[in-house]
């Protein structure tokens, strides 16, 4: 039986496919062999890196796909195609040619709401050192973040945080002006 899932895919460097927005539509072919399938894929958008100047702006994008692993057999396999794509995990949040994050998997919490909770009430520092040994999901940064909300609300408005319950289109509603701006579409 297949699982619904979203993705939030980003780059600022090239990779040997080229520019982040050729290696990003060439992530796009690399997900839809074997056990995932896209279903729909949202525009490209520029989002500036952060902290300003520490690397060239990102290319995201988001996607909503079906597949029949589980979400641990999932992020493997993304972690698989990110590593091909040239992705070497040496510091947290700095500059890549590929990122590829499991968003959401059907309602799923992991491990568990407790557990989910303490990694989105994380302080920023803290995240920016840490990263989780365990598979989180949602993504407990997803509300905060416009570079994923504004490719979601293309593909996916209505999905609804299961810890939450509020919908992608409520979330980045509830960004400021400024962060809705902050992604530009392509």
């Amino acid at each position: 039986m297949s699982s619904f899932g979203l993705l939030a895919l980003g780059g600022n460097l090239p990779s040997q496919f080229g520019s982040p927005i050729q290696t990003l539509q060439e992530a796009f072919i690399h997900l839809n062999r074997n056990a995932v399938h896209i279903r729909a894929v949202s525009r490209f958008f520029q989002t500036p890196c952060v902290p300003i100047g520490a690397g060239p702006d990102f290319i995201n994008a988001a996607a909503t796909i079906e597949t029949e692993l589980s979400a641990q057999e999932l992020l493997t396999e993304l972690h698989k195609i990110e590593s091909a794509f040239g992705r070497e995990r040496l510091t947290r949040w700095g500059t890549r040619p590929l990122d590829i994050d499991l968003i959401g998997y059907e309602s799923q919490v992991l491990p568990n709401a407790s557990v989910w909770t303490c990694w989105r009430d994380l302080p920023a520092e803290q995240q920016a050192q840490e990263a989780p040994a365990e598979l989180i999901l949602p993504h407990p940064r997803l509300q905060g973040r416009a570079f994923v909300l504004a490719p979601l609300m293309d593909v996916a408005p209505d999905w609804k945080h299961p810890v939450t319950g509020r919908s992608v289109a409520q979330m980045f509603g509830d960004l400021s002006d400024f962060a809705q701006k902050e992604p530009r579409p392509l």
